[in-house]
C-alpha cells in the first residue's frame, strides 16, 4: 500500500500585545508564512484593528486567559516588561511556546524562572533579540569564531538614543527593572556574550546616571546614562555605554566593537539610523566591508522562531544564556 505524506498542520499563534512592535513581529511571521495567526488580545481598539489588517482571520480575544483557552501553539508577547515573565510562565505551563519581548524578566530570578517553565514544559522559548539577526553581527560572529581575528582582548559597545520611552511604566523602577540599561544595554551586552560563545564573566563594574546625577546601587528611579566595564573570566575587556535622550548630535549611536590580536570588526549604524548599519573588518589601518544596508532584520527573530516551532523545535538549552545576560545587568545594577 503506498504511504499517503499529509503536510504538517501549520502552528497557531496568538498575539498579546500588538502595539507598533507586536504588529511588526506579526508581519515578520505572516511573511515567513509557516504559522497561522489565529487570534489576539489588544486593549486599544486602534491597535487591535490595524493588526486585523494583516491578519484578517485571526479572533480578537479579551486577554492571555483567552488565548490560553483556545489551545494554541505559541503566545507572541509585546506587552509592558512587568508583565513579561508573568505571562511567560503562563503560556509555557499551558503547553504553548514563547516568543517575547526583551526584556525577558526584570531581573536574573524572573529570567530563571521563565527558562525553568520552558524546560519543564518542554516548550520553545525565545527572546526579541533582534540585533543578533543583523547581516553584519552574522558576519562578524563568524568571523570572531573562526579565529581570524586572532584572541579577542577587547570589546566597545555603545547604544545612544537620542529619544526616550513614550510610555509612563518605562520610568518605574518596579515596573521596567531598570532604564536604558535593561532597554538598550541587554542588546550590548547579548551581542557581546553571543559572539564570543557566552565565555565566563568574572567582574562587572558601573556608573549609573539620572538627569546627569550619579545614582547609587539599588536605585529608585532608572537610569538615562550608564558605563559599565566587563571583564571576562579570560581577561577580554568590554567597555559598555547606553543612553536615553544624550545630545549626541543624531537620532542614534550604535556599535559593537571587537578587538583581537590579528584584527578587528565593528558594526556600526548609518548616519544616526536606527535600521542601517555597516559592518567591516579591520586589519591594521585597511578596512574590508563584511556587510551593508539594505538588509530587513527587525522581524528576523519572531520568523526564526516561527520556522523553529513550524519545524517542531522543543527546548532549547541555548535558552540558558538569557538568564546569563539577566546577571549580567543586575550586576550592572548592584543587584
Amino acid at each position: 500500500m503506498a504511504v499517503v505524506e499529509t503536510e504538517a498542520a501549520r502552528p497557531r499563534l496568538g498575539f498579546l500585545g500588538v502595539g507598533w512592535i507586536g504588529r511588526h513581529r506579526m508581519n515578520a511571521v505572516i511573511e515567513a508564512d509557516v504559522a497561522e495567526v489565529a487570534a489576539i488580545a489588544e486593549p486599544s481598539a486602534e491597535a487591535a484593528a490595524e493588526a486585523l489588517k494583516l491578519a484578517p482571520g485571526a479572533e480578537r480575544v479579551g486577554g492571555l486567559d483567552e488565548l490560553l483557552a483556545m489551545g494554541l501553539d505559541g503566545i507572541v508577547i509585546a506587552t509592558p516588561s512587568a508583565l513579561h515573565a508573568e505571562q511567560s510562565v503562563l503560556a509555557l505551563a499551558s503547553g504553548a511556546a514563547v516568543f517575547c519581548q526583551k526584556p525577558l524578566g526584570r531581573n536574573a530570578a524572573e529570567v530563571q524562572a521563565v527558562v525553568d517553565a520552558a524546560r519543564a514544559a518542554d516548550r520553545l522559548l525565545a527572546v526579541d533579540l533582534s540585533y543578533r539577526f543583523t547581516e553584519g553581527m552574522r558576519r562578524i560572529r563568524d568571523v570572531v569564531r573562526s579565529g581570524e581575528l586572532g584572541r579577542i582582548y577587547a570589546v566597545d559597545l555603545v547604544f545612544h538614543n537620542a529619544y526616550g520611552p513614550d510610555k509612563a511604566w518605562f520610568y518605574d523602577p518596579k515596573l521596567a527593572g531598570g532604564g536604558c540599561v535593561t532597554d538598550l544595554g541587554v542588546h550590548l551586552v547579548d551581542l557581546a556574550l553571543w559572539c564570543l560563545d557566552f565565555p565566563e564573566v568574572a567582574e562587572v563594574a558601573a556608573r549609573l546616571f539620572a538627569a546627569g546625577e550619579r545614582l547609587g546601587p539599588n536605585p529608585s528611579q532608572v537610569e538615562d546614562y550608564a558605563a559599565a566595564t566587563i571583564e571576562l573570566a579570560n581577561g577580554t575587556a568590554i567597555r559598555l555605554a547606553c543612553s536615553w535622550r544624550l545630545q549626541a548630535g543624531c537620532d542614534a549611536v550604535i556599535s559593537a566593537a571587537f578587538y583581537g590580536t590579528g584584527g578587528g570588526a565593528a558594526l556600526k549604524n548609518v548616519g544616526g539610523s536606527f535600521y542601517d548599519f555597516t559592518a567591516e573588518r579591520y586589519r591594521g589601518t585597511a578596512r574590508e566591508v563584511l556587510a551593508s544596508p539594505p538588509d530587513e532584520w527587525g522581524g528576523r527573530a519572531a520568523a526564526d522562531w516561527a520556522r523553529r516551532l513550524a519545524a517542531g523545535g522543543r527546548f532549547d538549552e541555548s535558552a540558558v544564556q538569557l538568564v546569563e545576560v539577566a546577571r549580567v545587568l543586575d550586576r550592572i545594577y548592584g543587584r
